[in-house]
């Protein structure tokens, strides 16, 4: 029971990860992609400055989260992963300096290399994150130690690929929902735009995945979340040509939350597949730590999260206003004190 319900908490957290982390990312390759002047890059900053470090730690805890309750999952998928997620990290942090470096030169060059920074970094990291959930859910040719038979680039195939297309588009799509509820003025109508121009072609790689690990392992529960999560999309879609963006940022959500749960409800209970054979999966009762383990984590999990969620909560309702040019102080020049 433990191992199944730390099995839920997992998927929860990567899901809260990809529901939070996911529209910073996405503003971050905005900033490239859709903004034309500083100050549209400096509003669109803005909406995330008080939150895209807080909402990193979703992927800490689900890091953590699976290295405690599931140590052979972890073992096996961080070292078999090992080169995308190192450029994970090096994005992470890449945009994480970028961010904080960005306002302290007032000079062109200067900004415009940070922004590259961000644009790239946040690209990187959301291609290496989807790539990484998309072969936990397809598979990687493990043995029956867990070890990676293969060389270090044996990951990169067309499910990789597939799976940091659909986290990269969604991300875009996730974000300029977020960016038309959050700011106002030529960003909001930008970004209003782009959700209903950019979101049939840029949601195409994510739905793909969802329907082929339908087709491989999906089940009734899983495709009734399929269902949801179509429904969703449309709603959300419709939503944002109709200029209601707070539907269309809500439906963004529902739709990942039925899709990436169709998802893991389709491969449960196998966490880890192997390419070179079935007998070599890796499932939520051979990966999971002891009982004793598990029930220390879900008590310390019952009292912690919700402080975490209530703080978040808190943090979102204090900065929930919308953000013009407007509302972004001039810049100010240095003067050297006058000689006496």
């Amino acid at each position: 029971m433990l191992p199944t319900i730390w099995f839920i908490a997992i998927a929860v957290l990567w899901l809260g990860y990809l529901l939070l982390e996911g529209f910073d990312l996405g503003v971050g390759m905005h900033m490239l992609v859709t903004a034309r002047s500083d100050g549209e890059r400096r509003v669109m900053l803005n909406t995330i400055g008080p939150v895209w470090d807080g909402n990193e730690v979703w992927l800490l805890v689900a890091g953590a989260g699976t290295f405690a309750a599931f140590p052979f999952w972890y073992a096996s998928l961080f070292s078999t992963l090992y080169v995308p997620l190192v450029l994970v990290l090096l994005g992470l942090i890449a945009r994480a300096v970028a961010i904080e470096y960005r306002g302290k030169v007032q000079h062109d060059a200067w900004r415009r290399a940070w922004d590259l920074a961000i644009g790239i970094g946040s690209a990187v990291v959301a291609f290496g994150i989807g790539a990484a959930l998309a072969l936990t859910t397809t598979g990687l040719p493990i043995d029956a130690n867990g070890d990676r038979v293969g060389g270090p680039f044996v990951w990169l195939n067309g499910w990789a690929v597939l799976g940091g297309l659909a986290v990269v588009g969604f991300c875009l799509v996730h974000a300029a929902a977020f960016l038309a509820l959050k700011t106002d003025g030529a960003v909001r109508a930008k970004a209003a735009r782009w959700v209903v121009v950019g979101a049939p072609i840029a949601l195409l790689p994510i739905v793909a995945w969802v329907l082929a690990v339908q087709v491989r392992t999906g089940g009734a529960v899983s495709w009734a979340l399929v269902g949801v999560a179509v429904v969703a999309v449309v709603l959300a879609w419709l939503s944002a040509r109709g200029g209601r963006e707070g539907r269309a940022f809500a439906g963004m959500t529902v739709f990942l939350a039925a899709g990436a749960g169709s998802i893991f409800a389709a491969v449960y209970p196998v966490v880890l597949p192997s390419t070179l054979d079935p007998a070599f999966d890796l499932t939520v009762a051979n990966a999971s730590s002891g009982s004793y383990t598990l029930t220390v984590m879900t008590v310390v999990t019952a009292f912690g999260l919700p402080l975490v969620l209530a703080y978040q909560a808190w943090s979102y309702w204090v900065f929930r206003k919308r953000l013009d040019v407007r509302h972004i102080p001039g810049v100010t020049e240095h003067r050297e004190p006058a000689s006496r």
